[in-house]
């Protein structure tokens, strides 16, 4: 299933680019009238999270200073002040007692996920590039985007509640000859955790068998049921210039600072000169004055008070959106434990809503966005034949929204089905 929205005729020359799955969503609800601002939609297909203010939270950012010498360009790689602070936090946070610690040379900042996502990718040589599925939906173009590699999914589904264990994900490394392989953690959509020793299997494996593993590690501060602040798998390299494991991370989700477009790529030397150099073409840096403003927010102090007062709320919006789900014959399982999403299976509810599809189309009349499962099926350059997807019976939840809205989008989902029933 090709994720665009019309057939649009095109210059010569140029080709249809979808759009990923909360793109579509959300175009599709805008044509139905769906505005930010109108207080009687609920976007449970969110990708972000809610941005006030949160009880026990750090002061949230709503100004921003900066003199005539911040109207330069920034380095291609970031600011060194900013570069320092990021390393710094992750020695704080994961590299306790170990010898060998990032610095500034270990860091590359860059304007949002998606572009650090993009810097790096366009630095893969000619290789099996491993990715996971279900994931998140725009690593289906990205990993299409370049030809110099070729993307090799990997299944983790219901039977095995979307997890691979240390054993396997090595077998999939050994068996698909894989160099390199890419993966959200927590996962998005499943909202499942690699964490303490399987973490450490997995950076262990990558190191023995010399595959670079990329961690898309945007959720790690949305961690529940566990006592830990945060989860990387910083945590777990011995050599930071060495170990084939690259982190990234941003102030988009574990920040709650989704306009500022601050990101960060964390791995050897190498890699971030790599990543720089790849910069200076695909973008050319990110903007002096958002590297200044996020220079207060990555101090040890400031990022855990952060991390402990999302992680009540967002657990406190959990639980609500499990138990409502549940009772509308909405399975999710196993329950997530990170991020902000739940994965329900829809095959309970009536025939009319028993695809991601259908409940997208039929939520969207009652003025609910959510996001078909088939979305997360990533398929880069369809390689794979347009068959059903073997996710078409689920839908993502998101419980980014305040919780005053999720209330009221599942108030609407479940009205909508006893209607049809």
């Amino acid at each position: 299933m090709r994720r665009s929205l019309a057939s649009e005729s095109l210059l010569p020359g140029f080709r249809p680019v979808p759009r990923t799955g909360v793109i579509y969503v959300m175009t599709e609800a805008a044509k139905l009238g769906f505005n930010e601002q109108r207080s009687e939609w609920s976007n449970l297909g969110q990708g972000a999270p809610e941005t006030g203010p949160l009880p026990d939270s750090p002061e949230r950012i709503d100004s921003l200073t900066f003199t005539s010498d911040d109207h330069e360009y920034a380095p291609v790689a970031g600011l060194g002040e900013l570069r320092d602070a990021v390393a710094n936090l992750y020695n704080e946070r994961y590299r306790q007692g170990k010898a060998s610690k990032y610095t500034r040379d270990n860091v590359a900042i860059a304007s949002g996920g998606r572009l650090s996502l993009t810097r790096l990718v366009s630095t893969i040589g000619k290789a099996n590039v491993g990715h996971f599925i279900p994931d998140y939906t725009a690593y289906e173009e990205l990993l299409d985007s370049f030809s110099t590699f070729v993307p090799i999914p990997i299944l983790a589904d219901s039977s095995s509640g979307f997890r691979l264990s240390a054993e396997e994900i090595h077998q999939e490394i050994l068996g698909r000859g894989l160099s390199a392989a890419l993966l959200s953690n927590p996962c998005n959509p499943t909202g499942q955790l690699i964490q303490g020793s399987q973490l450490k299997s997995w950076v262990d494996s990558a190191r023995e068998l010399q595959c670079s593993l990329i961690f898309d590690e945007f959720y790690s501060h949305y961690i529940y049921d566990t006592n830990a602040e945060s989860v990387s798998a910083a945590e777990f390299i011995e050599d930071v210039n060495t170990d084939p494991v690259i982190v990234f991370d941003g102030l988009t989700k574990n920040w709650r600072y989704p306009g500022f477009r601050v990101s960060w790529t964390v791995g050897p030397e190498s890699v971030i000169d790599a990543v720089a150099s790849a910069g200076s073409f695909i973008d050319g840096g990110c903007a002096r004055p958002m590297q200044l403003a996020a220079l207060p927010l990555l101090k040890p102090e400031i990022a855990s008070q952060e991390a402990s007062s999302l992680r009540s709320v967002f657990q406190e919006k959990r639980d609500l959106m499990l138990s409502r789900l549940s009772d509308m014959g909405v399975e999710v399982s196993p329950a997530p434990q990170g991020g902000f999403y739940c994965w329900g299976e829809l095959s309970s509810l009536p025939e009319s809503l028993n695809s991601g599809m259908k409940l997208f189309r039929k939520a969207l009349e009652r003025k609910v966005v959510i996001v078909p499962g088939v979305f997360f099926d990533i398929n880069p350059g369809q390689r794979r034949p347009d068959r059903a997807s073997r996710f078409g019976g689920y839908a993502r939840f998101s419980f980014g929204p305040p919780i005053d809205e999720i209330k009221h989008g599942l108030d609407a989902v479940e009205q909508l089905i006893r209607d049809e029933v």
